[in-house]
């Protein structure tokens, strides 16, 4: 059976495998079905969706965040809002979270009656445009111990800047800041 992978927007992605140099192999994903087909992942790769929805074959690499962490901080982000308004991304030692504007009432104006609510919520859902706002970086690996930072979206900075002064457990770090996400409070921190 052939590798498919269907992405957040609802395109079906298919991994593809050429014969590349040093009878090596060349794997990627399309949109297209037709073409050479991939049975499996190969060994020590992974299929990774980034936020915008694009799928590819990476690399695996070891998770220094454990999965009860990452569970933690998808469980504070799901009682703040929908499932869909935030997303978590992992790379090495950071906990990155992006944040989506629900435009569904705005959808909901031009669109209703013609088109059900239901319909523009899976609309906004699907085309959902994500940024980065918030991320939690383990600094101390022995004591499970986190800093966070924000996005500063000023023209002179837009890079990662540190709110939360020394390194705390992560529930300490997620009760304090999660709550100013969707918030303008989230700018008065640094």
């Amino acid at each position: 059976m052939s590798i498919e992978h269907t992405a957040r927007t609802g395109t079906t992605y298919y991994l593809h495998v050429l014969p590349g140099k040093a009878s090596k192999l060349n794997y990627h994903f399309s949109t297209n079905p037709d073409g050479p087909l991939a049975q499996s992942v190969p060994s020590g790769f992974e299929i990774y969706e980034n936020i915008r929805g694009q799928v590819f074959l990476r690399r695996q690499s070891p998770q220094l965040v454990t999965d009860q962490e990452i569970a933690r901080v998808r469980d504070a982000l799901n009682r703040r809002a929908e499932e869909w308004r935030y997303k978590i991304e992992l790379r090495k030692n950071a906990i990155t979270i992006y944040e989506a504007e629900d435009r569904s009432e705005m959808l909901e104006a031009i669109a209703l009656p013609w088109i059900s609510k239901a319909t523009i919520k899976q609309s906004a859902t699907r085309s959902a445009n994500y940024t980065a706002v918030m991320r939690f970086l383990l600094t101390d690996r022995e004591k499970r111990l986190f800093r966070a930072e924000r996005f500063c979206f000023r023209g002179s900075v837009d890079d990662w800047i540190d709110i939360g002064g020394s390194p705390q457990k992560l529930p300490a770090v997620i009760k304090k800041f999660i709550r100013h996400l969707g918030k303008e409070s989230i700018f008065e921190l640094y």
